[in-house]
């Protein structure tokens, strides 16, 4: 069940309705709310496959036990070896599923030359494993650490690690911010429920409207980029950014508002990243609650920039290299790693020669750079393989002549993208959240509604980070 699809909108619709209703239930109203929004996550999961449930269990009751143990001793070695305890099932589960074809397949022609036969596993993998088991993982780390009390009830922590709007592809929420929220009853407020409501729905117009009509050109002029124009090869790379951007955007603009409207506030996954003019800013931009967990729970701990120029560089680099594989279990995911690793070290290595009050020059000039990087790592991020993505750069800067294909609903789709960013950055992002008391908010609401309606795809699309 997915966030467009008609299923899910009945599921939600009844959902609120119930979560509501049980909030004028004077006796355990908090208990049974959290019951009811628990089954339907587990509802929600089990409509794609209920075998993998099993999973969700595993991890909700391996990490709430060891939680519970690790502040029953202050041994440090017991401790040590409970925290291993989480980081070797969640990480072991997520790496058998995820990552055993890959390194099966990578260690092929040795076996090969050993005289060995491997052949690889015919395994699902279950949808949203990547961003659950982070999720789960830093309530134990957070634990370990002393930065977070565990919980007693079984039910709230339950819900936290399956709660249905952000369990498939994130944003990755903390213990932290969501625990204290499930253990009261959620006030209503008309406006925040608005707000919520049209978040959800802007978030649906970026799935349907844009990422869906980019992801059109984008697969045809991916799967053979030697027969287009150099000029078509440009505009599918940008429209692939186009496409990314707003697939997983509008993924989170809708949990982010499903949460809302049932009364929960998740954080903020995205700020307009192509505005930015650093990699670094670049990642505070994009994809703002995993860029968190790999600095808070990965670059930190193994050691940040504590020790030196030399160790930070390799940190980083370590850092971007895992968060690579973490996307996916293929080599253009390392490589596309590795060149984040690599810009983002070459950015520290020159951070001091960058004056506090950059000029405008320096601004263009450092916003350029970081596109053409962040281009760059979206052709290995598309690419089925290196040799695919090869021709795709190779194609770039070919000047050939070829299938020249500029489709107008992609042009209009990347103008749309570039007036947004643009309007962020004047006083129009406040009139674009539409707000309830503006003349316009109702006329704007009733035009993405029909051209939703009007332009909804025959042929379904999934989120892009769903694969992850």
């Amino acid at each position: 069940m997915q966030f467009t699809q008609l299923e899910f909108l009945i599921f939600f619709v009844v959902v609120l309705a119930v979560a509501w209703a049980a909030r004028s239930l004077q006796l355990r109203s908090v208990r049974m709310r959290n019951v009811w929004l628990l089954a339907a996550s587990y509802y929600f999961y089990a409509y794609w496959d209920y075998r993998f449930c099993g999973l969700l269990v595993l991890s909700t009751v391996v990490d709430f036990v060891v939680a519970k143990w690790l502040v029953a001793t202050e041994s440090p070695t017991r401790r040590r070896v409970l925290l291993g305890i989480s980081v070797a099932v969640n990480l072991g589960v997520l790496g058998f599923f995820k990552y055993c074809n890959f390194f099966i397949e990578s260690a092929q022609p040795l076996m090969e030359f050993m005289g060995l036969n491997a052949s690889t596993l015919n395994i699902i993998l279950p949808v949203g494993i990547s961003f659950y088991t982070f999720q789960t993982l830093s309530y134990t780390i957070d634990v370990y650490r002393g930065n977070l009390r565990p919980t007693d009830r079984l039910v709230d922590f339950a819900l936290f690690v399956a709660f249905f709007p952000q369990l498939v592809a994130g944003p990755i929420v903390r213990a932290k911010e969501l625990l204290p929220q499930l253990a009261r009853t959620p006030k209503w407020s008309g406006r925040r429920f608005y707000g919520g409501s049209q978040q959800l729905l802007r978030g649906a117009v970026k799935k349907v409207l844009l990422a869906d009509r980019l992801g059109e050109a984008v697969d045809v002029v991916f799967a053979a980029p030697d027969l287009y124009s150099s000029a078509t090869v440009w505009i599918a790379v940008f429209a692939y950014a186009g496409q990314i951007y707003y697939d997983f955007s509008g993924y989170s603009d809708m949990a982010i508002g499903a949460a809302k409207m049932l009364g929960y506030r998740f954080p903020v996954n995205f700020r307009h990243p192509y505005l930015a003019q650093s990699m670094t800013e670049f990642w505070h931009r994009w994809h703002m609650t995993l860029s968190r967990w790999l600095r808070d729970y990965l670059y930190i701990s193994l050691g940040g920039n504590r020790s030196g120029s030399l160790m930070t560089y390799r940190n980083l680099m370590v850092t971007m290299v895992l968060g690579g594989l973490w996307h996916g279990a293929a080599w253009t995911f390392v490589l596309w790693g590795v060149l984040h690793g690599i810009a983002l070290s070459v950015e520290r290595r020159f951070a001091g020669r960058k004056p506090s009050r950059p000029s405008r020059l320096r601004q263009i000039a450092g916003w350029c750079v970081t596109l053409c990087v962040v281009l760059l790592g979206w052709i290995l991020f598309r690419s089925p393989d290196l040799t695919s993505a090869m021709q795709v750069v190779a194609q770039l800067f070919a000047f050939d002549g070829g299938i020249a294909w500029y489709p107008p609903l992609v042009l209009l789709a990347l103008g749309c993208m570039v007036a947004e960013h643009v309007a962020w950055r004047t006083r129009l992002r406040l009139a674009m959240r539409l707000p309830i008391t503006a003349w316009y908010s109702p006329v704007a609401t009733t035009v993405m509604i029909w051209a939703l309606v009007l332009y909804f795809p025959r042929e379904f699309r999934p989120f892009v980070y769903f694969q992850f």
